[in-house]
């Protein structure tokens, strides 16, 4: 039931999910998912909800004790795990190891029974490009669930977990969840924990997986040393793009969260390697896509917007314009507004407590998410209930009208739910028509900055193309300028770089 319930709250919450690697999910064994810890509650139920089967999460001793996210925790089957931080200074370090043992034993009996088990070795939710300092417990539950195991069965699967929010904070926007092959050990690490292994040695070798963990979630994440770099690195994704389509003569498309990723993941490869091995060419590199980028912000383009203006007209609002022509133009503003109207409290609620209580960006959407899934229903009840009651009163004072209170007060849900997506929707479209708008006029009075910036990103191309040339970088690139996973065009669709 809770992970149904999960499960409802992302698709409502994101526009869209998607979930890559599930084959990497082994059938017959259990083990442990890591993942990094981007955007608060949102992390383990994205994961909950997208993951193939049954699987049991550590959480923090104080988010049991957080109102109604305490009793979905404990349903959803999470052990609370008591960190150092959290305890008294009166607990001594010996209860402090008793009581994590404890907790650790009852995640790793879920491993051994063939569940997963999922840790944030991060210990806390952060709003940075990077990762912060990794813990050992991840790697301290993984060999003692491997010691518990059958020492005649294969080893607990070490599965790192990559979470990608293009928005992190803003409802109806898009995440990729994607589960990468288990973890190959070298030899040192290959080896369960057993009572013969000396403490130190053992101590070593918890240490030196968690080494090994940051530097693989570093590579799954693209971890930077800086917002700056992320950014710039995303502009440099977007240029490549739109200058690749441009010479394929393609029209350009909103690419996927994962096409995203997975050209961002390029961009990131190639960028260490260049900084390994070409650092001054690099510098330089980093200069002339600085300004690029700062031209393009001061006239308010995106990269693509240099070659061709985006449509004013909106395949969406095309389809209203005709309805209304037909009769809709009558009924779809009523909606609206009923719409706006049965929801606007509860927004106003769930914005103010947003403004209050999100100390950081990570913590937005989580309070969006968890206070929606409860306030949007129950401003349903309170619909249903008002025009019950109020259709009820109408029919005593007027006996002419109908005494159908249950069929009025499910139509008026009905309406308050569609005219709430609408209004959704017909926000987003008008914003994109009013962008469209600015950028024909933008186009049209800067003409000579925008063929000059046009010749500037044609030249980065190039020197990006000449800096990477025999660099095996993530994915393919199409012949329209998409970048596709590994395997999935034929030879023949592949552009030749």
């Amino acid at each position: 039931m809770v992970v149904g319930l999960t499960r409802l709250v992302c698709r409502l919450f994101f526009r869209r999910v998607e979930v890559v690697g599930l084959e990497n999910v082994p059938r017959d064994r259990g083990g442990v998912l890591v993942s990094w810890h981007p955007n608060g509650i949102i992390d383990p139920g994205i994961i909950l909800a997208t993951f193939p089967g049954q699987i049991a999460f550590g959480a923090r001793d104080g988010l049991f004790r957080v109102p109604l996210f305490g009793l979905i925790l404990r349903a959803a089957g999470a052990v609370p795990i008591l960190r150092a931080q959290d305890q008294s200074e009166s607990t001594s370090a010996e209860e402090r190891r008793a009581s994590n043992m404890r907790a650790l034993d009852r995640l790793a009996e879920e491993v051994v029974a063939g569940r997963f088990s999922c840790l944030f070795p991060e210990g806390d939710s952060h709003d940075q490009p990077f990762l912060l300092e990794l813990k050992s417990g991840a790697a301290r539950f993984f060999y003692r669930a491997w010691q518990l195991s059958d020492p005649s069965g294969p080893p607990p699967a070490l599965i790192p977990v990559g979470l990608h929010y293009d928005q992190k904070h803003a409802f109806r926007s898009h995440v990729l969840v994607e589960f990468h092959p288990p973890l190959e050990l070298n030899a040192e690490l290959d080896l369960p924990a057993r009572p013969e292994v000396r403490e130190a040695s053992h101590r070593g070798r918890i240490t030196e997986l968690t080494r090994e963990l940051e530097r693989v979630l570093e590579e799954v994440v693209h971890a930077t040393e800086s917002w700056d770099v992320h950014f710039l690195m995303h502009r440099v994704r977007k240029l490549v793009r739109a200058e690749r389509s441009w010479r394929a003569g393609a029209k350009l498309q909103r690419p996927s969260i994962r096409e995203r990723q997975l050209a961002f993941a390029r961009v990131w490869d190639g960028f260490r390697r260049l900084e390994a091995t070409n650092a001054e060419s690099l510098a330089a590199m980093r200069v002339r896509v600085i300004a690029y980028d700062d031209d393009l912000r001061a006239l308010g383009l995106e990269d693509h917007e240099l070659d061709r203006s985006p449509s004013v007209v909106r395949p969406g609002l095309a389809l209203l314009a005709v309805a209304r022509a037909f009769g809709v133009y009558f009924v779809l503003p009523p909606l609206l507004v009923l719409g706006v109207l049965a929801h606007l409290p509860a927004l106003g609620l769930l914005w103010l407590v947003t403004l209050l209580g999100a100390k950081r960006a990570k913590d937005v959407a989580s309070i969006k998410m968890s206070m929606g899934a409860v306030l949007l229903p129950l401003t349903w009840l309170v619909v249903a209930v008002l025009t019950y009651w109020g259709h009820a009163r109408a029919h005593v004072l007027v006996p002419w009208v109908p005494d159908t209170p249950y069929l009025v007060s499910s139509v008026s849900v009905v309406f308050s739910i569609l005219g709430g997506a609408f209004a959704v929707r017909y926000l987003r479209l008008s914003r994109e028509t009013i962008r469209g708008l600015q950028v024909r006029l933008t186009r049209t009075r800067r003409r000579s900055t925008i063929l000059r910036l046009r010749g500037e990103r044609a030249d980065i191309m190039d020197a990006i193309e000449s800096m990477t040339a025999g660099l095996d970088l993530p994915g393919v690139v199409a012949l329209d300028g998409r970048v596709v996973p590994d395997g999935v065009l034929r030879p023949a669709d592949v552009l030749r770089e």
